[in-house]
């Protein structure tokens, strides 16, 4: 979604804190990203940006890398931490071939074989140390490219999270659009036997309407409220007062919702196939790992709402487990070697 910003921005921005935190100048750099269709010139502006001096004619030591097409930059020490490539021509591809017509198909097959080969030589001879930010990252640049990779998890961002309660309420915060599955809590709600159970959404996004529209259908105005766009505190006391968090996307890249979540005291409810958070979440002791289907996911959400002290403990197991997490650990590794 334009001037929409990503988790990637959100880590970056988080990098460049701990990095002055840690003592290092450092800003951020943000690279252009064309509209579908015209990333070649987005990777060519991206090459051919200099970052060897700032803008006081000083050596510029290091360059840290995220995602497309920023890791086409040149730097003798250039780490790539990849979130994601364009993922509409790797893992998403069938959802994006599924749509295309006879024409569409040829031009973007031909569009999809040059930037496979593109993203390969960049990782491999652009990049110096590239970490994958997940297991699930890890896999797709073993699958498409065979590119070794170390894995390295972002920790949350620095902010001022806590814990107020376990009020009997389901909290999730995500744009709303179809990979993020927020028509499966809605789904779950209406099959959820404990009627105090509530839930609550902020994000906003192009699958809103229909949410409303499910909503109003399955007779649960008074039970799960969509808050559009949020600012910080309220996504804060979201987490800090809810009983668990849910966070169900399909094969999502890593996840901040899931650290925040965790350093929040708060469990966390994902799917089998949700990806990044199915790494971190431990079925029973963080959260629950549950078939991606409304009656398998209410089913959890019935226990959450009965058992408030389970709640609590997987919340002290999960912020035990991100509390490992550190920013220093991270910048030590995004720099060393």
């Amino acid at each position: 979604m334009p001037f929409v910003e990503g988790g990637h921005l959100t880590i970056a921005r988080a990098t460049v804190r701990a990095l002055r935190d840690c003592g290092h100048e450092a800003d951020l750099i943000t690279t252009p990203q064309n509209r579908f269709g015209r990333q070649f010139q987005a990777y060519l502006a991206t090459r051919l940006t200099d970052v060897g001096q700032d803008g006081l004619g000083r050596k510029i030591d290091q360059v840290i890398s995220f995602r497309f097409p920023s890791y086409a930059v040149r730097h003798e020490r250039h780490a790539c931490w990849l979130n994601h490539r364009l993922r509409e021509y790797y893992d998403l591809w069938p959802i994006l071939r599924a749509r295309l017509s006879s024409r569409g198909l040829v031009k973007e097959t031909v569009r999809r074989w040059v930037i496979h080969r593109l993203d390969a030589f960049l990782l491999r001879r652009s990049v110096k140390k590239l970490f994958a930010q997940s297991r699930t990252i890890q896999a797709r640049l073993r699958r498409w490219g065979n590119i070794p990779s170390e894995i390295l998890y972002p920790p949350p961002p620095q902010r001022p999270y806590r814990t107020d309660g376990y009020e009997p309420v389901i909290f999730a915060v995500s744009r709303l659009q179809k990979l993020k599955r927020l028509d499966l809590l809605v789904q779950a709600m209406a099959l959820v036997r404990d009627r105090r159970l509530r839930a609550v959404i902020i994000g906003d996004g192009p699958e809103r309407e229909s949410l409303v529209r499910q909503v109003r259908e399955a007779g649960l105005e008074s039970r799960v409220a969509l808050l559009g766009s949020a600012d910080e505190e309220a996504v804060l006391r979201g987490y800090a007062t809810c009983r668990a968090v849910f966070f169900c996307p399909h094969q999502e890249d890593y996840g901040l919702v899931t650290v925040e979540a965790f350093a929040s005291r708060k469990a966390v409810v994902t799917a089998l196939d949700s990806g990044g958070p199915t790494e971190l979440v431990q079925d029973g002791k963080t959260g629950f790992v549950v078939s991606p289907e409304p009656k398998a996911l209410a089913e959890k959400l019935d226990l959450l709402a009965a058992d408030r002290r389970r709640a609590e403990s997987m919340g002290e197991r999960a912020f035990r487990l991100v509390s490992k997490m550190t920013w220093k650990k991270t910048v030590d590794r995004l720099i060393g070697g």
